[in-house]
Protein backbone atom coordinates (compact mmCIF):
# COMPACT_ATOMS: atom_id res chain seq x y z
CA UNK A 1 0.00 0.00 0.00
CA UNK A 2 1.15 3.54 -0.63
CA UNK A 3 1.18 6.10 2.17
CA UNK A 4 -2.32 7.42 1.47
CA UNK A 5 -3.77 3.90 1.54
CA UNK A 6 -1.99 3.20 4.81
CA UNK A 7 -3.33 6.43 6.32
CA UNK A 8 -6.84 5.35 5.35
CA UNK A 9 -6.29 1.96 7.00
CA UNK A 10 -4.87 3.53 10.19
CA UNK A 11 -7.80 5.93 10.37
CA UNK A 12 -10.25 3.04 10.15
CA UNK A 13 -8.39 1.05 12.79
CA UNK A 14 -8.13 4.05 15.12
CA UNK A 15 -11.85 4.77 14.85
CA UNK A 16 -12.49 1.22 16.04
CA UNK A 17 -9.91 1.40 18.82
CA UNK A 18 -11.29 1.01 22.34
CA UNK A 19 -8.23 2.32 24.18
CA UNK A 20 -10.14 5.30 25.55
CA UNK A 21 -7.81 7.81 23.90
CA UNK A 22 -9.38 10.42 21.65
CA UNK A 23 -8.61 9.79 17.98
CA UNK A 24 -8.65 12.21 15.06
CA UNK A 25 -8.84 11.50 11.37
CA UNK A 26 -5.58 12.09 9.55
CA UNK A 27 -6.73 14.02 6.50
CA UNK A 28 -3.82 14.80 4.23
CA UNK A 29 -2.42 13.70 0.92
CA UNK A 30 1.16 12.40 0.93
CA UNK A 31 3.24 12.31 -2.26
CA UNK A 32 6.45 10.47 -1.39
CA UNK A 33 8.21 9.85 -4.69
CA UNK A 34 10.76 11.04 -7.19
CA UNK A 35 9.55 14.31 -8.70
CA UNK A 36 6.76 14.90 -6.18
CA UNK A 37 7.11 18.68 -6.64
CA UNK A 38 5.72 18.31 -10.16
CA UNK A 39 2.35 17.45 -8.62
CA UNK A 40 1.99 20.82 -6.87
CA UNK A 41 0.48 22.96 -9.68
CA UNK A 42 -2.29 20.48 -10.49
CA UNK A 43 -3.03 19.93 -6.80
CA UNK A 44 -3.41 23.66 -6.17
CA UNK A 45 -5.48 24.22 -9.30
CA UNK A 46 -7.84 21.38 -8.40
CA UNK A 47 -8.51 23.07 -5.05
CA UNK A 48 -8.96 26.50 -6.63
CA UNK A 49 -5.82 28.00 -5.06
CA UNK A 50 -4.69 30.65 -7.56
CA UNK A 51 -2.30 32.60 -5.31
CA UNK A 52 0.00 31.13 -2.66
CA UNK A 53 2.97 32.19 -0.56
CA UNK A 54 6.11 30.04 -0.77
CA UNK A 55 8.41 30.29 2.28
CA UNK A 56 12.04 29.16 2.12
CA UNK A 57 15.49 30.23 3.35
CA UNK A 58 18.94 30.67 1.84
CA UNK A 59 19.56 26.92 1.82
CA UNK A 60 16.13 25.56 0.92
CA UNK A 61 15.52 28.09 -1.84
CA UNK A 62 18.21 26.62 -4.10
CA UNK A 63 17.31 23.10 -2.94
CA UNK A 64 13.64 23.29 -3.95
CA UNK A 65 12.04 26.69 -3.28
CA UNK A 66 13.05 28.28 -6.56
CA UNK A 67 11.80 25.27 -8.51
CA UNK A 68 8.48 25.30 -6.65
CA UNK A 69 7.96 28.97 -7.51
CA UNK A 70 8.93 28.44 -11.16
CA UNK A 71 6.62 25.46 -11.63
CA UNK A 72 3.69 27.33 -10.09
CA UNK A 73 4.27 30.41 -12.22
CA UNK A 74 4.73 28.33 -15.37
CA UNK A 75 1.31 26.83 -14.63
CA UNK A 76 -0.24 30.30 -14.49
CA UNK A 77 -0.50 30.54 -10.70
CA UNK A 78 0.58 33.51 -8.59
CA UNK A 79 3.48 32.43 -6.35
CA UNK A 80 4.55 35.05 -3.83
CA UNK A 81 8.01 34.35 -2.43
CA UNK A 82 9.21 34.96 1.11
CA UNK A 83 12.82 34.22 1.95
CA UNK A 84 13.17 33.71 5.68
CA UNK A 85 16.10 35.91 6.82
CA UNK A 86 18.72 34.74 9.27
CA UNK A 87 19.04 36.39 12.67
CA UNK A 88 22.09 38.34 13.84
CA UNK A 89 23.87 35.08 14.72
CA UNK A 90 23.38 33.75 11.19
CA UNK A 91 20.68 31.27 12.17
CA UNK A 92 16.94 30.79 11.84
CA UNK A 93 15.20 30.05 15.13
CA UNK A 94 11.49 29.48 15.57
CA UNK A 95 10.97 32.32 18.04
CA UNK A 96 8.75 35.39 18.40
CA UNK A 97 10.80 37.51 15.99
CA UNK A 98 10.71 34.86 13.29
CA UNK A 99 6.94 34.45 13.67
CA UNK A 100 6.42 38.18 13.08
CA UNK A 101 8.68 38.06 10.02
CA UNK A 102 6.60 35.27 8.46
CA UNK A 103 3.36 37.09 9.29
CA UNK A 104 4.66 40.21 7.56
CA UNK A 105 5.79 38.18 4.57
CA UNK A 106 2.34 36.79 3.72
CA UNK A 107 0.38 38.73 1.09
CA UNK A 108 -3.27 39.40 2.05
CA UNK A 109 -4.52 37.74 -1.15
CA UNK A 110 -2.58 34.55 -0.58
CA UNK A 111 -4.94 31.55 -0.34
CA UNK A 112 -2.42 29.08 1.13
CA UNK A 113 1.16 28.84 2.38
CA UNK A 114 3.84 26.38 1.28
CA UNK A 115 6.74 25.61 3.62
CA UNK A 116 9.87 24.58 1.72
CA UNK A 117 12.49 23.38 4.16
CA UNK A 118 12.99 21.27 7.23
CA UNK A 119 11.75 21.55 10.80
CA UNK A 120 12.14 25.23 11.63
CA UNK A 121 10.53 26.60 8.45
CA UNK A 122 7.66 24.14 8.85
CA UNK A 123 7.04 25.05 12.47
CA UNK A 124 6.90 28.76 11.70
CA UNK A 125 4.60 28.36 8.69
CA UNK A 126 2.22 25.92 10.40
CA UNK A 127 1.86 28.28 13.37
CA UNK A 128 1.23 31.33 11.18
CA UNK A 129 -1.29 29.36 9.08
CA UNK A 130 -3.17 28.48 12.26
CA UNK A 131 -3.28 32.13 13.31
CA UNK A 132 -4.41 33.57 9.97
CA UNK A 133 -6.58 30.59 9.02
CA UNK A 134 -4.85 29.63 5.78
CA UNK A 135 -4.18 26.11 4.44
CA UNK A 136 -0.66 24.78 4.99
CA UNK A 137 1.27 22.69 2.44
CA UNK A 138 4.61 20.96 3.03
CA UNK A 139 7.65 20.49 0.79
CA UNK A 140 10.37 18.83 2.90
CA UNK A 141 13.93 19.33 1.69
CA UNK A 142 15.56 16.81 4.04
CA UNK A 143 14.59 13.68 5.94
CA UNK A 144 15.65 15.43 9.13
CA UNK A 145 12.69 15.36 11.57
CA UNK A 146 9.36 13.65 12.16
CA UNK A 147 7.41 16.88 12.60
CA UNK A 148 6.40 17.45 8.98
CA UNK A 149 2.91 16.01 9.58
CA UNK A 150 2.52 17.49 13.04
CA UNK A 151 -0.27 19.76 14.24
CA UNK A 152 1.99 21.15 16.96
CA UNK A 153 4.63 23.84 16.52
CA UNK A 154 7.62 23.75 18.91
CA UNK A 155 8.60 27.40 19.39
CA UNK A 156 11.01 29.33 21.58
CA UNK A 157 8.93 31.88 23.51
CA UNK A 158 10.58 33.99 26.22
CA UNK A 159 13.57 31.70 25.98
CA UNK A 160 11.57 28.55 26.72
CA UNK A 161 10.84 25.76 24.25
CA UNK A 162 7.08 25.21 24.14
CA UNK A 163 4.78 23.35 21.77
CA UNK A 164 1.77 25.31 20.52
CA UNK A 165 -1.32 23.95 18.81
CA UNK A 166 -1.21 24.76 15.10
CA UNK A 167 -2.35 22.92 11.96
CA UNK A 168 -1.07 19.87 10.07
CA UNK A 169 -0.39 20.16 6.34
CA UNK A 170 -3.18 19.49 3.88
CA UNK A 171 -0.62 17.74 1.69
CA UNK A 172 3.06 16.77 1.75
CA UNK A 173 5.17 16.75 -1.40
CA UNK A 174 8.22 14.75 -0.33
CA UNK A 175 10.35 14.76 -3.47
CA UNK A 176 13.03 12.08 -3.13
CA UNK A 177 15.12 13.69 -5.87
CA UNK A 178 15.38 16.74 -3.57
CA UNK A 179 15.67 14.94 -0.24
CA UNK A 180 18.49 12.63 -1.35
CA UNK A 181 20.59 15.71 -2.17
CA UNK A 182 20.36 17.03 1.41
CA UNK A 183 23.56 17.08 3.51
CA UNK A 184 24.19 13.77 5.21
CA UNK A 185 24.10 15.59 8.56
CA UNK A 186 20.40 16.31 7.95
CA UNK A 187 19.69 12.68 7.09
CA UNK A 188 21.63 11.56 10.17
CA UNK A 189 19.52 13.93 12.27
CA UNK A 190 16.32 12.33 10.97
CA UNK A 191 17.72 8.91 11.81
CA UNK A 192 18.63 10.17 15.30
CA UNK A 193 15.09 11.45 15.77
CA UNK A 194 13.80 7.95 14.90
CA UNK A 195 16.25 6.24 17.27
CA UNK A 196 14.70 8.33 20.04
CA UNK A 197 11.54 6.25 19.63
CA UNK A 198 13.22 3.45 21.59
CA UNK A 199 13.00 5.43 24.82
CA UNK A 200 9.85 7.38 23.93
CA UNK A 201 7.85 4.19 23.34
CA UNK A 202 9.21 2.59 26.50
CA UNK A 203 8.41 5.76 28.46
CA UNK A 204 4.85 5.60 27.10
CA UNK A 205 4.40 2.13 28.56
CA UNK A 206 5.81 3.35 31.88
CA UNK A 207 3.51 6.37 31.88
CA UNK A 208 0.51 4.12 31.24
CA UNK A 209 1.33 1.92 34.22
CA UNK A 210 2.65 4.45 36.74
CA UNK A 211 1.15 7.74 35.54
CA UNK A 212 -2.24 6.54 34.37
CA UNK A 213 -1.72 8.35 31.06
CA UNK A 214 -3.77 7.41 27.97
CA UNK A 215 -2.22 4.75 25.74
CA UNK A 216 -3.19 3.82 22.17
CA UNK A 217 -1.95 0.51 20.72
CA UNK A 218 -2.59 1.72 17.17
CA UNK A 219 -0.31 4.76 17.51
CA UNK A 220 2.24 2.69 19.42
CA UNK A 221 2.44 0.07 16.67
CA UNK A 222 2.68 2.71 13.93
CA UNK A 223 5.74 4.26 15.59
CA UNK A 224 7.31 0.92 16.43
CA UNK A 225 7.02 -0.29 12.82
CA UNK A 226 8.50 2.98 11.55
CA UNK A 227 11.48 2.58 13.90
CA UNK A 228 12.02 -1.02 12.80
CA UNK A 229 12.01 0.03 9.14
CA UNK A 230 14.80 2.52 9.84
CA UNK A 231 16.96 -0.10 11.52
CA UNK A 232 16.34 -2.52 8.66
CA UNK A 233 17.60 0.12 6.21
CA UNK A 234 20.45 1.61 8.22
CA UNK A 235 23.15 0.84 5.66
CA UNK A 236 21.19 2.36 2.77
CA UNK A 237 20.49 5.41 4.96
CA UNK A 238 24.18 5.68 5.83
CA UNK A 239 25.13 5.57 2.14
CA UNK A 240 22.49 8.15 1.23
CA UNK A 241 20.97 5.81 -1.34
CA UNK A 242 17.53 6.62 -2.72
CA UNK A 243 15.93 3.57 -1.10
CA UNK A 244 17.44 4.46 2.26
CA UNK A 245 16.31 8.08 2.15
CA UNK A 246 12.84 6.94 1.04
CA UNK A 247 12.61 4.46 3.92
CA UNK A 248 13.70 7.13 6.42
CA UNK A 249 11.30 9.76 5.08
CA UNK A 250 8.50 7.20 5.09
CA UNK A 251 9.27 6.38 8.74
CA UNK A 252 9.38 10.04 9.74
CA UNK A 253 5.99 10.67 8.13
CA UNK A 254 4.51 7.60 9.85
CA UNK A 255 5.90 8.74 13.20
CA UNK A 256 4.32 12.13 12.67
CA UNK A 257 1.01 10.54 11.69
CA UNK A 258 1.01 8.45 14.87
CA UNK A 259 1.14 11.67 16.89
CA UNK A 260 -1.50 13.29 14.74
CA UNK A 261 -3.93 10.39 15.02
CA UNK A 262 -4.10 10.78 18.82
CA UNK A 263 -3.42 14.53 18.75
CA UNK A 264 -0.52 14.07 21.14
CA UNK A 265 3.26 13.67 20.85
CA UNK A 266 3.35 10.77 23.34
CA UNK A 267 4.37 7.98 20.87
CA UNK A 268 7.40 9.85 19.59
CA UNK A 269 8.59 12.05 22.45
CA UNK A 270 9.78 10.95 25.88
CA UNK A 271 12.67 11.69 28.20
CA UNK A 272 15.13 11.89 25.30
CA UNK A 273 13.19 14.78 23.73
CA UNK A 274 12.92 16.61 27.04
CA UNK A 275 16.71 16.43 27.39
CA UNK A 276 17.13 17.65 23.82
CA UNK A 277 14.83 20.62 24.48
CA UNK A 278 16.78 21.56 27.60
CA UNK A 279 20.07 21.41 25.68
CA UNK A 280 18.57 23.62 22.98
CA UNK A 281 17.55 26.25 25.51
CA UNK A 282 20.88 26.13 27.35
CA UNK A 283 22.82 26.47 24.09
CA UNK A 284 20.69 29.48 23.16
CA UNK A 285 21.27 31.15 26.54
CA UNK A 286 25.00 30.57 26.12
CA UNK A 287 24.88 32.24 22.70
CA UNK A 288 25.96 29.02 20.98
CA UNK A 289 24.98 27.94 17.49
CA UNK A 290 21.84 25.74 17.35
CA UNK A 291 22.27 21.99 16.86
CA UNK A 292 19.96 19.90 14.69
CA UNK A 293 17.07 18.53 16.75
CA UNK A 294 17.52 14.92 15.72
CA UNK A 295 21.26 15.03 16.39
CA UNK A 296 20.55 16.04 19.98
CA UNK A 297 17.79 13.43 20.33
CA UNK A 298 20.02 10.58 19.13
CA UNK A 299 22.81 11.38 21.58
CA UNK A 300 20.31 11.99 24.41
CA UNK A 301 18.64 8.64 23.76
CA UNK A 302 21.96 6.77 23.94
CA UNK A 303 22.88 8.45 27.24
CA UNK A 304 19.40 7.91 28.65
CA UNK A 305 19.50 4.20 27.81
CA UNK A 306 22.34 3.66 30.27
CA UNK A 307 20.34 5.28 33.08
CA UNK A 308 17.13 3.48 32.12
CA UNK A 309 18.84 0.09 32.10
CA UNK A 310 20.28 0.87 35.53
CA UNK A 311 16.79 1.82 36.68
CA UNK A 312 15.49 -1.54 35.47
CA UNK A 313 18.18 -3.29 37.53
CA UNK A 314 17.70 -1.27 40.70
CA UNK A 315 13.96 -0.70 40.89
CA UNK A 316 11.38 -3.22 42.03
CA UNK A 317 8.72 -1.71 39.74
CA UNK A 318 7.88 -4.48 37.23
CA UNK A 319 7.12 -2.02 34.42
CA UNK A 320 10.73 -0.83 34.30
CA UNK A 321 11.64 -4.21 32.85
CA UNK A 322 10.65 -2.65 29.49
CA UNK A 323 13.87 -0.65 29.59
CA UNK A 324 15.99 -3.80 29.83
CA UNK A 325 14.58 -4.99 26.48
CA UNK A 326 15.95 -1.96 24.61
CA UNK A 327 19.25 -2.02 22.68
CA UNK A 328 22.40 -1.12 24.58
CA UNK A 329 23.67 2.42 24.35
CA UNK A 330 26.74 1.14 22.50
CA UNK A 331 24.49 -0.15 19.71
CA UNK A 332 22.81 3.25 19.30
CA UNK A 333 26.21 4.94 19.22
CA UNK A 334 27.33 2.50 16.52
CA UNK A 335 24.24 3.23 14.42
CA UNK A 336 24.66 6.99 14.83
CA UNK A 337 28.30 6.73 13.82
CA UNK A 338 27.36 4.54 10.85
CA UNK A 339 25.01 7.18 9.40
CA UNK A 340 27.48 10.01 10.04
CA UNK A 341 25.80 11.66 13.01
CA UNK A 342 27.35 12.96 16.24
CA UNK A 343 27.71 10.41 19.03
CA UNK A 344 28.95 12.48 21.98
CA UNK A 345 27.82 15.58 23.84
CA UNK A 346 31.20 17.16 23.07
CA UNK A 347 30.43 16.90 19.35
CA UNK A 348 27.16 18.72 20.04
CA UNK A 349 29.09 21.56 21.67
CA UNK A 350 27.67 20.84 25.14
CA UNK A 351 29.54 21.39 28.37
CA UNK A 352 29.52 18.89 31.22
CA UNK A 353 27.37 21.33 33.19
CA UNK A 354 24.78 21.49 30.40
CA UNK A 355 24.55 17.71 30.29
CA UNK A 356 24.09 17.37 34.04
CA UNK A 357 21.62 20.26 34.12
CA UNK A 358 19.48 18.56 31.48
CA UNK A 359 19.40 15.20 33.23
CA UNK A 360 18.46 16.92 36.50
CA UNK A 361 15.79 19.30 35.19
CA UNK A 362 14.52 18.27 31.73
CA UNK A 363 11.68 16.22 33.23
CA UNK A 364 10.07 19.46 34.41
CA UNK A 365 9.58 20.79 30.86
CA UNK A 366 6.48 18.65 30.18
CA UNK A 367 3.64 17.42 32.35
CA UNK A 368 4.45 13.87 31.40
CA UNK A 369 5.47 10.73 33.25
CA UNK A 370 8.79 9.23 32.12
CA UNK A 371 11.62 7.17 33.54
CA UNK A 372 13.56 10.41 33.75
CA UNK A 373 10.86 11.89 35.97
CA UNK A 374 10.91 8.80 38.21
CA UNK A 375 14.71 8.95 38.57
CA UNK A 376 14.65 12.62 39.60
CA UNK A 377 11.49 12.89 41.67
CA UNK A 378 11.13 9.47 43.27
CA UNK A 379 14.31 7.44 43.10
CA UNK A 380 16.63 10.30 44.12
CA UNK A 381 14.27 11.36 46.93
CA UNK A 382 13.98 7.83 48.20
Amino acid sequence: MNMNERITAWNAEAQQCTCGHDHRLVQMQVFLEQGAIRRLPEYLSDLGYNEVTVVYDDQTGPAAGYEVVKRLRDAGLVADEFRMPENSAGDIIADEAAIVQVLLGVKPMSQAMIAVGSGTIHDLVRFVCAKINKPFLSVPTAASVDGFTSAGAPLIVSGIKQTFQAVPPEAIFADISVIEQAPQAMTAAGFGDMLGKYTSLADWIVSRELGGEPFCPVAYRMTEEALTACIDNVQAIAEGRSEGVTALMDALIISGASMLIIDHSRPASGGEHHISHRWEMDLMVAGRKPVLHGAKVGVACALLLDRYKELARLSKEPVFEVYSTLPDASQLVAWLEQVGGPTTTEQLGLTHEMVEHAFATAHTLRERYTGLKYINEILNVG
